[in-house]
């Protein structure tokens, strides 16, 4: 990289032009869409819609508020905007507010010019040092955001509270020329929300009596979950009214996007003491969860089911196979469908329950969520179940149901071996004959997995019967459990 200017001189001889910060990601997202460059690498599921919308919001220079519910990317999106920055900008060295040398806004910049011509001092700033947030809370001051007066530096420099020069800049101000996010915006006490009015149409800063003229030079990038509006506050109007677009975000449409999100944030997927083969079907679960509690009557849907939710009862299915090796002195395992319970704690953390919901509790919500998703997708390869049919009519479960109740008990254990694991459901003949029926194209490695997610899409049906047993859980046809259960 060529050295860049280090005075005001040298940074005048070099041709450098200014750009307000909206005309610098206008710019900058021109390039990368004449090239056919992605502009927001790592975001799923918003290619047709939410990234358009932004992408013209960006085009127009507008403020933005991306509103939607928790776990839809909106600070993602906001930090992402980083790189439609130039790499570096020049700013007076010392300045408070990355004064522009060519446009200078603050006292200090202006006198140091005045003094010092063209050896005044630059620097210069990186575009990832541009990027300013802050979460609304109640409690956030006028005094954090635009500023007070610092009585201290009145003392010390001897100056009157009348002087500008006593002005402590707080973080708006400080974020001249740079991207300022401010999550949970409808959080934000409205009389603060008031004093951003200027800010957005004028450049006016008001600190207690002193109106300067500082057209400060920001790009705002406002988040709002449409719930707020109505449990902890509002966006006051006339601040509505001065953010140019308003882009509403949405949740995964498909099971397939949300895996891809859900593998690129898990973590610890590489570094497992344990080789953990997962199946897509496992895969497919987790996700189907997510998408069963978006529709609970059980949840409260209006607060959002995160996709944060996808990935840590991921990265929890994966610890409890991990576990499970670790304690069987195993080096490596498939996951199976008991592990799904391991996802409960992830699960129980993650949904706000309406009332109904929280009679039951959230144990029994999340493994309702779990008996859901295990159905509908058992629906997308496995006939239906008809609970009533004609006596001549063939059921393709029947040998299945005729096995167990030929047999006394069956009974799987959460830490058994692989080997143990695997007799146990190959000794099960009738789940090899409906795999080879309705899913002929399984790999060897995943059948296991699928055996026993069969049994436990039965038990949801209510064709077969489940029990907990210490350390495990004993299968049962209907007609025997609910002979057991009269004896």
């Amino acid at each position: 990289m060529a050295k860049l200017p280090q005075t005001f001189g040298e940074l005048k001889k070099s041709g450098y032009q200014s750009k307000s910060i909206k005309e610098e990601l206008r710019a900058n997202l021109i390039a990368n869409l004449k090239e056919g460059k992605s502009s927001f690498d790592g975001i799923h599921g918003y290619d047709t819609t939410v990234i358009p919308q932004l992408e013209r919001a960006i085009l127009s220079e507008h403020n933005i508020n991306l509103l939607g519910l928790r776990g839809q990317a909106k600070t993602r999106l906001a930090r992402l905007m980083i790189g439609l920055l130039d790499e570096y900008i020049p700013f007076i060295k010392g300045s408070e507010v990355n004064d522009d040398p060519l446009k200078p806004l603050s006292r200090f910049a202006i006198e140091q010019i005045e003094v010092h011509g063209d050896k005044t001092p630059i620097a210069w700033l990186h575009r990832d040092d541009r990027f300013y947030e802050k979460l609304a809370t109640p409690d956030v001051t006028i005094s954090d955001l635009i500023g007070d007066i610092d009585p201290i530096k009145a003392a010390n420099m001897k100056l009157s509270y009348a002087d500008e020069r006593v002005i402590h800049f707080g973080m708006i101000p400080r974020a001249n020329r740079c991207i300022f996010v401010i999550n949970e915006l409808p959080d934000l006490q409205a009389r603060i929300q008031v004093a951003l009015f200027n800010i957005l149409e004028e450049g006016d800063i008001q600190i207690r009596g002193f109106k300067l003229r500082m057209p400060l030079d920001l790009q705002f990038i406002f988040t709002a979950n449409p719930e707020d509006y109505t449990n902890r506050g509002s966006i006051v109007t006339p601040l509505k009214d001065r953010i140019g677009s308003q882009i509403l975000t949405h949740y995964p449409k498909d099971i397939e996007t949300a895996k891809t999100i859900t593998a690129q944030e898990a973590s610890l997927q590489e570094n497992r003491s344990s080789k953990i083969h997962v199946p897509n079907l496992a895969k497919d679960l987790v996700e189907q969860i997510g998408f069963e509690a978006r529709n609970s009557e059980y949840v409260d849907v209006k607060s959002g089911i995160s996709a944060r939710m996808s990935i840590t009862a991921y990265e929890n299915l994966l610890s409890t196979a991990e576990h499970r090796c670790l304690q069987n002195g195993e080096k490596e395992t498939t996951v199976r469908f008991s592990d799904i319970v391991g996802m409960i704690p992830a699960i129980t953390g993650k949904v706000e329950l309406v009332y109904e919901g929280e009679q039951e509790g959230a144990s029994f919500v999340a493994e309702r969520l779990i008996g859901a998703a295990a159905k509908t997708l058992f629906l997308q390869t496995f006939p239906k179940i008809e609970k009533l049919k004609h006596e001549e009519q063939e059921d393709p479960y029947d040998p299945l149901l005729a096995w167990f109740f030929e047999e006394s008990s069956f009974e799987l254990y959460d830490d058994a071996k692989n080997k143990d694991y695997a007799n146990a459901l190959n000794k099960v003949a009738p789940l090899d004959d409906l795999i080879g029926e309705y899913a002929s194209k399984t790999e060897p490695i995943d059948a296991l997995f699928l055996k026993e997610f069969i049994l436990w899409a039965l038990v949801e049906f209510e064709k077969l019967n489940k029990k907990r047993i210490d350390n495990g859980v004993a299968f049962k046809d209907g007609y025997s459990a609910y002979l057991s259960g009269l004896s």
